[in-house]
């Protein structure tokens, strides 16, 4: 039973001069017309020939601003440069209030000019990696000016990250329109508390303190009016009989979001969850909130663990936590209180886990063997920061619960934004090996003996690809004496060499060009499982960039595949396949053979599933080029150039003996295709059209399907969770 408390609220603001509340705000400029309004002037490339309606091509989700339509000099990239500015106006109001997000660098402005001269500016709050592009209200206290004559000008003199500024909504007002601070205070009685959010509201800092003493912060795209477009858990219930303070920093004046707050022992939408309209059926996914990088995976004691990177508060990147996720079978997971929450060293970047059987750390305190966590530190009392280090938390009872070393970092920061740890066991040198993320497309190895002292092997440079490291070993053709070490990059680019606990070596055939077998346009940060049962080598993949509109939930990931290294005619190659496990969901098969296709008349192979796993082998030997249309999914394949596409995202793919082996698994808002027995994988998501019945597949050319499996797949969220 949910229990709602009344919650004191205190507004920390004070005002040195008269408010009224009684006249109408005069308006500048909303910026909402198809061109700028009458008698702004505009000067170079940054600002376009109009406002912008929204986000612009390669630049993060703006949000924040009011109606359609802003100032956003992010037109052509953060290189351009330019200025807009205003006709001038009598200032009649006490103040002047502007919504304003983007950088918040030197050089990047908004400027009231007075006789001439410059008597207000601000600025965007971004100057370091991270951040996010919501605009939020900026108040200049005019009273001085009140009677003259002024204008504005926007400035945006520089390139480089965040090399932009946003603005909306300017007004002549009598009262101020800026977040201001409140906080609240309750005895924790339950085990959650519920907090509302909608997801195109201002995002604020909250910060939680316990009879007085620091907790955790986070940030929160808190409820203003109306209602939540969903609440996202707190945990409070180690807190229970004592005084918990929330304080959110800055908040709309009007904001009603704290007083629907409430506890409860369930987390919430207990009775909706994963029953949503685009919610993945087989593909993980956040219970609610943003999610990306996949961290620490491994596996313990029959039970694999997920960790991710998660904003449990919104479903915008940013707030960066470690969510938690176990599963007994790689396909139904739990989803449990976040493991690891931002501190004084900062907001929580990706990393990795390991099982520490031999206690080489001296954690353990129980039977249980210590599960150790290392990940990056993203620097600055838990804002983006420029000084990466690299810390643990370890679990001494299997991973219900995680405790940060007291003497974090074990690693400190060394150059650019060094991150991403991956940890692995090398027994023969009796070591821990950590692959590292440097700067550029650079990375580093490090050895320890006990997880906490670090020290540094070499260099691994020129991968063609940054962050997010994997480095693990493999048999090649399953024969356990041929061993090969293989480096993986965040874009799916990976090398081959040998590692003897102090030296990594490159293969000839890769030591100039990377190879990849990846070609996503989804498909990022991928990583593996440590400590997986025999030998087997598990990978899950972040599908960055899908789009979920009016979801609780933001990103998944790829089904789990496994990689294997296989002999080929070009050399030795990494495979990339869905696990067996994938089986376990299979329910009605339909299957197809020996369907001749004609040019003159595409084929439909009848199945009107949408949910489905399925394998294809076709002839293509007297063919030009095959097209096959899935679920308006266009796959396609030029026998001239050995080329496999998914809508329009290219790989090279050989035949085999003038045929094409397809495994396609498609989800409710996913695609992914593994050709040739994993030799290539495309991984896409797409938003399905609602007002279309997809009666099957279609296949067009002059190709002999020798069979087409299908298989109907069950939901990992059904009620009977068990696997049989």
């Amino acid at each position: 039973m949910q229990t709602l408390f009344r919650l004191t609220i205190v507004l920390l603001v004070s005002f040195s001069f008269a408010v009224s509340v009684t006249a109408a705000d005069i308006l500048i400029a909303d910026f909402e017309g198809g061109v700028y309004a009458s008698g702004w002037k505009v000067e170079g490339t940054a600002f376009g020939n109009a406002p912008a309606h929204g986000t612009l091509k390669g630049q993060m989700k703006v949000t924040g601003f009011l109606g359609n339509g802003l100032v956003n000099s992010f037109s052509g990239g953060d290189g351009s440069t330019g200025k807009l500015t205003s006709p001038n106006f009598k200032i009649e109001r006490p103040f002047i209030s502007f919504l304003i997000g983007g950088g918040g660098h030197k050089g990047l402005a908004i400027n009231l000019i007075v006789e001439g001269k410059t008597a207000r500016t601000a600025t965007g709050s971004n100057i370091v990696p991270g951040g996010n592009e919501n605009l939020s209200w900026f108040d200049w206290n005019v009273t001085e000016f009140q009677g003259k004559e002024g204008h504005v000008e926007i400035i945006d003199e520089i390139g480089g990250s965040w090399g932009h500024i946003n603005v909306d909504h300017l007004v002549q007002t009598d009262h101020p329109k800026m977040p201001v601070e409140k906080r609240i205070d309750f005895v924790a009685v339950k085990e959650f508390l519920h907090l509302p959010v909608t997801m195109n509201a201002p995002t604020t800092w909250i910060r939680v303190e316990v009879d007085g003493i620091w907790q955790q912060e986070f940030e929160c795209s808190l409820t203003v009016d109306g209602t939540p477009d969903f609440y996202a858990d707190l945990q409070i219930g180690q807190w229970k009989e004592k005084k918990v303070t929330l304080i959110a920093e800055k908040v709309p004046r009007e904001s009603q979001g704290l007083d629907l707050l409430r506890q409860d022992d369930k987390r919430t939408q207990e009775e909706t969850v994963y029953t949503e309209p685009l919610r993945p059926q087989f593909h993980f996914t956040a219970r609610t909130g943003w999610i990306n990088d996949p961290n620490g995976l491994l596996h313990y004691d029959g039970v694999w663990h997920l960790f991710f990177q998660h904003n449990p508060y919104g479903t915008h990147w940013g707030n960066m936590t470690w969510g938690h996720a176990t599963s007994s079978d790689l396909l139904h997971w739990t989803e449990h209180p976040a493991a690891i929450h931002p501190d004084q060293l900062g907001t929580i970047f990706s990393g990795s886990g390991v099982v520490d059987w031999n206690n080489s750390s001296g954690f353990q305190k129980g039977n249980a063997k210590p599960l150790v966590l290392i990940y990056s530190a993203s620097g600055g009392n838990a804002r983006f920061g420029a000084k990466m280090t690299q810390c643990l938390v370890y679990s001494t009872d299997a991973g219900k619960t995680f405790q940060k070393w007291e003497h974090n970092p074990v690693l400190p920061h060394i150059v650019g934004g060094n991150r991403d740890p991956k940890v692995i066991r090398h027994e023969p040198s009796k070591q821990w090996i950590m692959a590292l993320y440097m700067e550029k497309e650079n990375y580093a190895l490090f050895a320890s003996k006990d997880l906490k002292q670090w020290e540094k092997l070499g260099d691994i440079n020129d991968l063609g690809c940054t962050e997010c490291p994997d480095f693990f070993p493999l048999p090649v053709d399953g024969n356990a004496a041929d061993m090969k070490w293989v480096f993986w990059g965040a874009d799916g680019k990976y090398l081959l060499g040998s590692f003897d606990g102090k030296e990594w070596k490159r293969d000839k055939e890769t030591r100039t060009t990377p190879l990849t077998n990846k070609y996503g346009g989804n498909d990022y940060a991928a990583m593996t499982f440590s400590d997986a049962p025999d030998g087997r080598r598990i990978q899950l993949s972040w599908m960055q960039g899908g789009h979920y509109p009016g979801m609780p939930f933001n990103q998944q990931y790829t089904v789990p595949r496994e990689l294997t290294l296989r002999t080929t005619p070009q050399g030795v190659r990494l495979f990339t396949e869905p696990v067996r496990e994938l089986e376990l969901l299979h329910g009605e098969l339909k299957e197809f053979r020996n369907l001749v296709v004609t040019p003159q008349k595409e084929t439909l192979i009848a199945f009107e599933e949408t949910i489905f796993d399925a394998e294809m082998v076709l002839d293509v030997a007297k063919a030009d080029k095959l097209a096959i249309d899935v679920v308006g999914q266009r796959i396609e394949y030029k026998v001239a150039d050995q080329q496999i596409s998914l809508e329009g995202i290219d790989a090279p793919l050989p035949l085999q003996d003038g045929k094409l082996k397809l495994r396609i698994v498609v989800d409710r808002t996913s695609i992914e295709l593994f050709a040739q027995n994993g030799e290539v994988q495309i991984a896409k998501c797409f938003v399905p059209k609602s007002n279309v019945t997809y009666k099957g597949i279609t296949v067009s050319g002059e190709v002999v399907v020798e069979y087409a499996k299908f298989w109907k797949m069950n939901s990992v969220w059904k009620i009977d969770k068990t696997v049989k």
